[in-house]
């Protein structure tokens, strides 16, 4: 299916940034963050899909897939909704990237809590590397598949709030572990200091700095 998104930004921008909304939210919930990261960013557009089913949970927001501990779906139903979702989001980037003409070496994915499932999922095992990807107070899904499955690997921030009651704060040094082991060389994480399931002003400097970085803005 064809996923709905909201875009802040110029309409020939030279590069963009993706961001992928966490379980039961919708992606107007993260498209605020172009504002501030937007005056850092000349030349950018900043894109966030809504995902392709409404929430088991929250019948008001979406999700990319079930989640069977909290909405007790079956692990076979979360299995088959995830694999769904990863045709649609590969769908969606490659319709966006076309439609926007920008290369693939020129885009940020950067996805919060399910989001950041999806694209530390995604990103590896699409057939060109992304600038970069941000995973905050997410996971890795199925890390015993990555070094299979990988065909590129691109630099990866992991930013994740100590105080987490969602997603365990352990789940950051999990995913540096198996991306470390999968060949990943640029491996960056930074820790949220008194922040539960959300993103701090620090977080969000941190992945302003990367994001520049990787997209090679200068000054």
């Amino acid at each position: 299916m064809t996923l709905r998104y909201e875009r802040r930004g110029p309409d020939a921008p030279e590069r963009l940034v993706i961001f992928l909304h966490g379980y039961g939210a919708n992606g107007a919930d993260l498209i605020g963050l172009a504002d501030p990261l937007a005056e850092h960013m000349p030349g950018t557009a900043f894109l966030a899909p809504d995902a392709p089913e409404a929430s088991t949970a929250n019948p008001a927001g979406l999700q990319w897939f079930p989640i069977p501990w909290i909405d007790g779906s079956s692990e076979e139903e979360a299995a088959a909704g995830m694999e769904r979702a990863v045709a649609d989001l590969d769908a969606f980037l490659d319709e966006t990237l076309a439609r926007e003409g920008v290369a693939a070496k020129d885009v940020v994915l950067a996805g919060f809590s399910q989001g950041c499932m999806m694209a530390l999922h995604v990103a590896p095992r699409r057939a060109e590397a992304v600038a970069g990807v941000v995973g905050i107070a997410g996971r890795l899904l199925a890390p015993e598949r990555l070094a299979d499955e990988v065909r590129v690997r691109p630099p990866v921030l992991l930013v994740h709030g100590d105080m987490d009651d969602v997603v365990p704060p352990q789940s950051l040094p999990e995913a540096a572990e198996a991306l470390e082991a999968a060949g990943f060389e640029r491996i960056y994480a930074h820790v949220m200091k008194g922040t539960g399931h959300g993103i701090a002003p620090d977080g969000l400097s941190v992945a302003l700095a990367f994001m520049r970085d990787v997209l090679k803005l200068e000054g």
